[in-house]
Protein backbone atom coordinates (compact mmCIF):
# COMPACT_ATOMS: atom_id res chain seq x y z
CA UNK A 1 0.00 0.00 0.00
CA UNK A 2 1.29 3.29 -0.56
CA UNK A 3 2.14 5.97 1.33
CA UNK A 4 -0.80 8.30 -0.24
CA UNK A 5 -2.99 5.37 0.17
CA UNK A 6 -2.20 5.11 3.55
CA UNK A 7 -3.21 8.77 4.86
CA UNK A 8 -6.16 8.42 2.89
CA UNK A 9 -7.18 5.07 4.60
CA UNK A 10 -6.32 6.58 8.23
CA UNK A 11 -8.19 9.58 7.41
CA UNK A 12 -11.37 8.10 6.99
CA UNK A 13 -10.58 6.24 10.12
CA UNK A 14 -11.10 9.36 11.99
CA UNK A 15 -13.81 10.98 9.71
CA UNK A 16 -15.54 7.81 10.88
CA UNK A 17 -14.72 8.92 14.74
CA UNK A 18 -16.58 12.43 14.02
CA UNK A 19 -19.54 13.05 15.36
CA UNK A 20 -22.31 16.00 14.74
CA UNK A 21 -24.48 17.44 17.05
CA UNK A 22 -26.90 19.59 16.53
CA UNK A 23 -27.80 22.95 18.92
CA UNK A 24 -30.19 25.27 19.32
CA UNK A 25 -29.95 29.16 20.74
CA UNK A 26 -33.96 29.98 21.37
CA UNK A 27 -34.35 33.49 21.61
CA UNK A 28 -37.53 35.43 23.53
CA UNK A 29 -38.25 38.85 25.19
CA UNK A 30 -39.60 38.98 29.18
CA UNK A 31 -40.07 41.97 30.52
CA UNK A 32 -37.92 43.76 28.43
CA UNK A 33 -35.17 41.51 28.37
CA UNK A 34 -33.46 39.25 25.96
CA UNK A 35 -33.35 35.51 27.23
CA UNK A 36 -32.24 32.16 26.10
CA UNK A 37 -33.80 29.04 26.66
CA UNK A 38 -30.82 26.81 28.36
CA UNK A 39 -30.28 23.16 30.11
CA UNK A 40 -28.06 21.90 32.91
CA UNK A 41 -28.16 25.07 35.40
CA UNK A 42 -27.64 27.75 32.90
CA UNK A 43 -24.23 25.16 31.60
CA UNK A 44 -25.54 24.47 28.09
CA UNK A 45 -27.97 25.57 25.43
CA UNK A 46 -30.51 22.80 23.98
CA UNK A 47 -28.38 20.31 21.59
CA UNK A 48 -27.76 16.28 20.98
CA UNK A 49 -26.58 14.29 18.31
CA UNK A 50 -27.58 13.64 14.90
CA UNK A 51 -29.17 10.00 15.04
CA UNK A 52 -30.29 7.85 12.19
CA UNK A 53 -33.66 8.19 12.67
CA UNK A 54 -33.98 12.24 12.29
CA UNK A 55 -35.31 12.78 8.98
CA UNK A 56 -33.67 16.34 8.59
CA UNK A 57 -31.32 18.22 10.02
CA UNK A 58 -33.97 20.83 11.90
CA UNK A 59 -36.44 17.71 12.63
CA UNK A 60 -33.63 16.38 15.10
CA UNK A 61 -33.35 19.79 16.51
CA UNK A 62 -36.80 19.88 17.14
CA UNK A 63 -36.81 16.35 18.56
CA UNK A 64 -33.99 17.23 20.93
CA UNK A 65 -35.06 20.77 22.15
CA UNK A 66 -38.88 19.15 22.97
CA UNK A 67 -37.45 16.30 24.77
CA UNK A 68 -35.22 18.54 26.92
CA UNK A 69 -36.98 21.60 27.37
CA UNK A 70 -40.65 20.60 26.90
CA UNK A 71 -40.71 24.25 24.36
CA UNK A 72 -41.68 23.52 20.68
CA UNK A 73 -39.64 25.28 18.01
CA UNK A 74 -41.48 28.54 15.80
CA UNK A 75 -38.63 30.55 13.60
CA UNK A 76 -35.61 28.94 12.83
CA UNK A 77 -32.39 29.35 10.81
CA UNK A 78 -28.95 28.22 10.59
CA UNK A 79 -26.71 29.79 12.64
CA UNK A 80 -22.94 28.38 12.33
CA UNK A 81 -21.47 24.91 11.76
CA UNK A 82 -18.50 24.50 14.80
CA UNK A 83 -15.81 22.56 13.50
CA UNK A 84 -12.92 23.59 14.38
CA UNK A 85 -10.42 20.36 15.48
CA UNK A 86 -9.32 22.53 18.57
CA UNK A 87 -12.64 23.45 19.57
CA UNK A 88 -13.86 22.88 23.85
CA UNK A 89 -15.47 19.68 24.37
CA UNK A 90 -16.93 18.02 27.14
CA UNK A 91 -17.13 14.48 24.52
CA UNK A 92 -13.99 12.56 23.44
CA UNK A 93 -13.24 12.53 19.99
CA UNK A 94 -13.68 15.52 17.50
CA UNK A 95 -17.24 16.92 16.94
CA UNK A 96 -18.87 19.01 14.39
CA UNK A 97 -21.98 21.15 15.72
CA UNK A 98 -24.57 22.76 13.37
CA UNK A 99 -25.97 25.44 15.28
CA UNK A 100 -29.71 27.54 14.56
CA UNK A 101 -30.63 30.44 16.19
CA UNK A 102 -34.10 30.46 17.23
CA UNK A 103 -36.80 33.03 17.61
CA UNK A 104 -40.03 32.71 20.03
CA UNK A 105 -42.44 33.99 22.71
CA UNK A 106 -41.47 32.54 26.14
CA UNK A 107 -43.70 30.47 27.27
CA UNK A 108 -43.59 27.76 30.69
CA UNK A 109 -41.56 24.50 29.93
CA UNK A 110 -43.40 21.39 30.88
CA UNK A 111 -43.04 19.85 33.99
CA UNK A 112 -39.66 18.24 34.25
CA UNK A 113 -37.95 19.61 31.68
CA UNK A 114 -34.79 20.88 32.18
CA UNK A 115 -35.41 23.79 30.49
CA UNK A 116 -34.99 26.99 32.12
CA UNK A 117 -35.24 30.91 30.56
CA UNK A 118 -32.28 32.73 31.50
CA UNK A 119 -31.17 36.41 30.37
CA UNK A 120 -28.32 36.68 28.37
CA UNK A 121 -26.49 39.54 29.61
CA UNK A 122 -26.10 36.79 32.72
CA UNK A 123 -23.48 35.81 30.46
CA UNK A 124 -22.47 39.00 28.29
CA UNK A 125 -22.69 41.66 31.53
CA UNK A 126 -20.38 43.78 29.31
CA UNK A 127 -23.27 44.11 26.00
CA UNK A 128 -25.86 46.09 27.66
CA UNK A 129 -25.45 49.59 26.63
CA UNK A 130 -29.18 50.60 27.38
CA UNK A 131 -28.11 52.87 30.71
CA UNK A 132 -24.68 54.19 29.37
CA UNK A 133 -21.27 52.24 28.96
CA UNK A 134 -21.42 49.37 31.94
CA UNK A 135 -19.26 49.53 34.25
CA UNK A 136 -17.84 46.36 34.20
CA UNK A 137 -15.66 47.81 30.77
CA UNK A 138 -14.23 50.59 32.47
CA UNK A 139 -13.51 49.01 35.45
CA UNK A 140 -12.12 45.43 34.35
CA UNK A 141 -12.11 44.73 31.18
CA UNK A 142 -10.51 47.49 29.86
CA UNK A 143 -7.58 47.37 32.47
CA UNK A 144 -7.37 44.25 32.09
CA UNK A 145 -6.81 44.55 28.11
CA UNK A 146 -4.24 47.07 28.64
CA UNK A 147 -2.21 44.26 30.71
CA UNK A 148 -2.62 41.79 28.21
CA UNK A 149 -1.62 44.25 25.33
CA UNK A 150 1.51 45.45 27.67
CA UNK A 151 2.48 41.50 28.16
CA UNK A 152 2.94 41.40 23.99
CA UNK A 153 6.39 42.56 24.40
CA UNK A 154 7.21 43.85 20.96
CA UNK A 155 5.49 47.57 20.35
CA UNK A 156 4.35 46.63 16.70
CA UNK A 157 2.04 43.54 18.87
CA UNK A 158 1.41 45.70 21.67
CA UNK A 159 -0.01 48.19 19.41
CA UNK A 160 -1.95 45.56 17.59
CA UNK A 161 -3.45 44.31 20.42
CA UNK A 162 -4.47 47.49 21.80
CA UNK A 163 -6.13 48.38 18.69
CA UNK A 164 -7.68 45.31 18.26
CA UNK A 165 -9.32 45.82 22.19
CA UNK A 166 -10.03 50.03 21.00
CA UNK A 167 -12.11 48.69 18.44
CA UNK A 168 -13.96 45.71 20.28
CA UNK A 169 -14.73 47.83 23.37
CA UNK A 170 -15.23 51.14 22.81
CA UNK A 171 -12.31 53.15 24.13
CA UNK A 172 -9.20 55.57 23.47
CA UNK A 173 -12.17 57.28 21.23
CA UNK A 174 -13.53 54.67 19.35
CA UNK A 175 -16.94 54.10 18.88
CA UNK A 176 -19.35 50.91 20.16
CA UNK A 177 -20.28 48.72 17.95
CA UNK A 178 -23.44 46.60 18.84
CA UNK A 179 -22.90 43.79 16.36
CA UNK A 180 -18.99 43.06 17.43
CA UNK A 181 -20.10 40.39 20.09
CA UNK A 182 -18.31 37.73 19.03
CA UNK A 183 -15.11 39.55 18.86
CA UNK A 184 -15.41 40.67 22.14
CA UNK A 185 -15.96 37.45 23.39
CA UNK A 186 -13.13 36.02 21.42
CA UNK A 187 -10.48 38.68 22.48
CA UNK A 188 -11.43 38.08 25.97
CA UNK A 189 -10.59 34.27 25.58
CA UNK A 190 -7.60 34.98 23.55
CA UNK A 191 -6.69 36.98 26.56
CA UNK A 192 -7.47 34.15 28.85
CA UNK A 193 -10.29 36.50 31.03
CA UNK A 194 -13.23 34.34 30.84
CA UNK A 195 -13.11 30.76 32.43
CA UNK A 196 -13.23 28.87 29.67
CA UNK A 197 -9.73 30.13 28.16
CA UNK A 198 -8.84 28.55 31.73
CA UNK A 199 -10.37 25.09 31.63
CA UNK A 200 -9.17 24.14 27.72
CA UNK A 201 -5.51 25.50 28.55
CA UNK A 202 -6.30 22.44 31.87
CA UNK A 203 -5.86 26.17 34.50
CA UNK A 204 -7.89 25.91 37.60
CA UNK A 205 -7.58 29.54 38.69
CA UNK A 206 -7.12 32.87 36.88
CA UNK A 207 -8.52 36.32 37.29
CA UNK A 208 -12.09 36.46 34.83
CA UNK A 209 -14.02 39.10 33.82
CA UNK A 210 -18.12 38.96 35.32
CA UNK A 211 -19.73 36.37 33.54
CA UNK A 212 -21.57 33.23 33.48
CA UNK A 213 -19.31 30.62 31.70
CA UNK A 214 -21.34 28.00 30.27
CA UNK A 215 -19.60 24.24 29.18
CA UNK A 216 -17.47 23.87 25.92
CA UNK A 217 -18.18 26.26 23.79
CA UNK A 218 -21.72 27.20 24.29
CA UNK A 219 -20.70 30.77 25.05
CA UNK A 220 -18.92 31.16 22.15
CA UNK A 221 -22.29 29.41 19.85
CA UNK A 222 -24.65 32.23 22.08
CA UNK A 223 -21.95 35.36 21.52
CA UNK A 224 -22.51 34.15 17.32
CA UNK A 225 -26.30 34.18 17.81
CA UNK A 226 -26.18 37.72 19.53
CA UNK A 227 -24.12 39.31 16.89
CA UNK A 228 -26.44 37.91 13.87
CA UNK A 229 -29.38 38.88 15.37
CA UNK A 230 -28.39 42.46 16.27
CA UNK A 231 -26.88 42.58 12.92
CA UNK A 232 -30.20 41.22 11.19
CA UNK A 233 -33.13 43.00 12.95
CA UNK A 234 -31.78 46.03 11.02
CA UNK A 235 -32.51 45.03 7.63
CA UNK A 236 -35.17 42.41 8.35
CA UNK A 237 -38.46 42.29 10.85
CA UNK A 238 -38.11 39.05 12.44
CA UNK A 239 -38.55 41.41 15.98
CA UNK A 240 -42.29 40.50 15.65
CA UNK A 241 -41.09 36.74 15.61
CA UNK A 242 -40.92 37.44 19.29
CA UNK A 243 -44.11 40.12 19.75
CA UNK A 244 -47.24 39.10 21.08
CA UNK A 245 -49.98 39.69 18.27
CA UNK A 246 -50.86 42.64 19.50
CA UNK A 247 -48.47 44.93 21.06
CA UNK A 248 -48.17 48.83 21.79
CA UNK A 249 -45.49 50.36 20.18
CA UNK A 250 -43.21 51.25 23.43
CA UNK A 251 -43.28 46.97 23.84
CA UNK A 252 -41.61 46.94 20.47
CA UNK A 253 -38.99 49.50 20.93
CA UNK A 254 -38.00 47.82 24.11
CA UNK A 255 -38.12 44.00 22.49
CA UNK A 256 -35.52 46.21 20.19
CA UNK A 257 -33.71 47.97 22.76
CA UNK A 258 -33.25 44.38 24.52
CA UNK A 259 -31.76 42.31 21.42
CA UNK A 260 -29.66 45.66 20.25
CA UNK A 261 -28.08 46.53 23.85
CA UNK A 262 -28.64 50.31 23.05
CA UNK A 263 -31.67 52.65 23.58
CA UNK A 264 -33.45 54.25 20.63
CA UNK A 265 -34.75 57.65 20.05
CA UNK A 266 -38.42 57.19 20.91
CA UNK A 267 -40.14 59.51 18.43
CA UNK A 268 -37.95 58.78 15.78
CA UNK A 269 -38.26 55.10 16.18
CA UNK A 270 -42.05 55.74 16.13
CA UNK A 271 -41.33 57.44 13.22
CA UNK A 272 -39.40 54.85 11.47
CA UNK A 273 -42.01 51.95 11.80
CA UNK A 274 -44.83 54.02 10.76
CA UNK A 275 -42.72 55.35 7.37
CA UNK A 276 -41.81 52.02 6.82
CA UNK A 277 -45.52 50.29 7.34
CA UNK A 278 -44.71 47.69 9.60
CA UNK A 279 -46.99 47.88 11.47
CA UNK A 280 -51.27 48.67 11.90
CA UNK A 281 -53.47 49.37 14.28
CA UNK A 282 -56.14 46.66 15.67
CA UNK A 283 -58.63 49.62 17.35
CA UNK A 284 -58.03 48.47 20.47
CA UNK A 285 -56.42 49.91 23.52
CA UNK A 286 -53.67 48.34 26.27
CA UNK A 287 -54.33 49.34 29.99
CA UNK A 288 -51.55 47.26 31.10
CA UNK A 289 -49.08 50.59 30.11
CA UNK A 290 -49.21 52.05 33.76
CA UNK A 291 -50.69 55.31 32.70
CA UNK A 292 -52.87 56.25 29.88
CA UNK A 293 -54.03 53.38 27.77
CA UNK A 294 -52.16 52.97 24.90
CA UNK A 295 -52.98 51.82 20.74
CA UNK A 296 -52.53 48.40 20.12
CA UNK A 297 -51.05 47.11 16.83
CA UNK A 298 -49.88 43.94 14.86
CA UNK A 299 -47.20 43.29 12.50
CA UNK A 300 -48.18 43.55 8.46
CA UNK A 301 -47.29 40.37 7.22
CA UNK A 302 -48.17 42.27 3.48
CA UNK A 303 -44.73 43.59 4.30
CA UNK A 304 -42.31 40.66 3.17
CA UNK A 305 -44.64 40.15 0.03
CA UNK A 306 -44.44 44.40 -0.78
CA UNK A 307 -40.70 44.28 0.17
CA UNK A 308 -38.50 41.64 0.30
CA UNK A 309 -36.15 43.48 2.91
CA UNK A 310 -37.46 45.57 5.54
CA UNK A 311 -35.88 46.06 8.92
CA UNK A 312 -35.94 48.25 11.81
CA UNK A 313 -33.58 50.39 10.82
Amino acid sequence: MSLKSSNRSENAGEDRGVQVGLTAMLVAVRDGNPVVLTIGEAAALPSGPLESGHRSLQAGLRDWVEQQTGHPLGYIEQLYTFADRDRPSDEPGRRVSISYLGLTREEPSRAGASGSWRNWYEFFPWEDYRGGAPEVIGNTIVPALRLWADAAGQEEKRGKRLQRAAISFGFDGRPWNEELTLHRYELLYEAGLVEEAARRAGSKGGKFVPGRAMNGDYRRILATGIARLRTKIKYRPVVFELMPPAFTLLQLQRAVEALAGLTVHKQNFRRLIEQQDLVEETGQMSSDTGGRPAKLFRFRHAVLDERPIAGTK
